[in-house]
């Protein structure tokens, strides 16, 4: 069994702007059919739960449409799981239904431990829209945790429309019975047309609508995406792979043949190749070149989100080797 709409092994999702208008719409026919049917859908169940393959499917990806999914990998002959899954457990039912936890005993669940390509226990993830999102690895302090899961609700809410469905402490598994509509935004129509721009391969079209978008809502996070994520296509269409990265490995002090390898990487999916190469390009060079070559870095950051941790780690390097 492979997740659907997934990226398993760090691989940047090109469609994630279309993904995520698709997913919004998924979101708001589950949470009305959730209404329909008495309030019983995912984001009302019990906030806590064992997953196994089999019910991967539904109990995580269906489910995520609603509410972002964090996972826990763990296993019983784990010490540092018996100190981060009760963490995890209050956590989720602290915040009343703005996630839910699913647990994944490693031992008997292979195959997602390895499509998820989890290097070590205690790991955590998160499932929103079909799409995941490593989180972090061991037992983090609970301030940690808590930092990291209301960023993944926030990045939820604005990329994708999910909200989940709060309850009340101690309602867990109560049915709600209304499930309040999203109201449409003043830009909707104008980033459906730009996601479509993308999806058809007009990327002149698509990068000059959200720039109008952008233009009259400057911190609308899905058109900065869509933006970013444009530019890159525009940038690396029509380069010749083998030739970039024979210039990038023959001229290592050439800033131009970095960023452009750099765009290929990330494009190809080695997210920390890409920003790894550019840190040490910034490192290399002065001035003008320098700056270059760090605007790069962020426009490749904005690509991937500010709230994913490989772009935490990329910008704590840029910042050693620029202070």
């Amino acid at each position: 069994m492979q997740p659907r709409n997934m990226s398993m092994s760090g691989v940047v999702d090109l469609a994630a702007v279309k993904a995520a208008g698709e997913a919004k719409q998924k979101a708001e026919q589950a949470r009305a059919e959730s209404a329909r049917n008495g309030g019983t859908g995912a984001a009302a169940a019990r906030p806590v739960f064992d997953v196994d393959e089999a019910g991967f499917e539904q109990d995580v990806l269906q489910r995520s449409t609603e509410v972002p999914v964090v996972i826990d990998f763990w296993a019983e002959w784990c010490e540092p799981c018996k100190q981060l899954s009760p963490v995890l457990e209050k956590l989720a039912a602290e915040y009343a239904g703005r996630f839910v936890l699913a647990k994944i005993d490693v031992d008997t669940n292979q195959a997602l431990f390895q499509q998820f390509g989890v290097q070590g226990i205690p790991a955590v993830f998160a499932v929103v829209a079909g799409q995941a999102l490593p989180l972090f690895q061991g037992a983090a302090p609970e301030s940690q945790i808590r930092q990291v899961l209301d960023q993944l609700i926030q990045a939820a809410e604005q990329r994708f429309g999910i909200v989940g469905a709060p309850i009340e402490p101690g309602a867990e598994g109560e049915a709600e019975t209304e499930v309040p509509e999203r109201p449409a935004g003043p830009h909707d129509s104008a980033l459906a047309a730009a996601h479509e721009a993308l999806d058809a391969g007009d990327l002149g079209g698509a990068v000059q609508a959200y720039r109008n978008v952008l233009s009259d809502d400057p911190a609308n996070t899905e058109a900065k995406l869509g933006l970013a994520q444009a530019e890159l296509l525009q940038r690396v269409q029509g380069l010749d792979p083998q030739a970039v990265r024979k210039a990038a490995a023959d001229r290592p002090d050439d800033v131009d043949a970095q960023v452009a390898a750099a765009d290929l990487d990330l494009v190809g999916g080695h997210v920390e190749d890409a920003f790894g190469r550019l840190v040490e390009t910034v490192k290399r060079s002065a001035g003008d070149e320098r700056e270059k070559a760090r605007l790069r870095l962020l426009e490749l950051f904005e690509v991937i989100g500010g709230d994913d941790p490989r772009v935490t780690t990329a910008r704590g390097a840029l910042a050693r080797v620029l202070f």
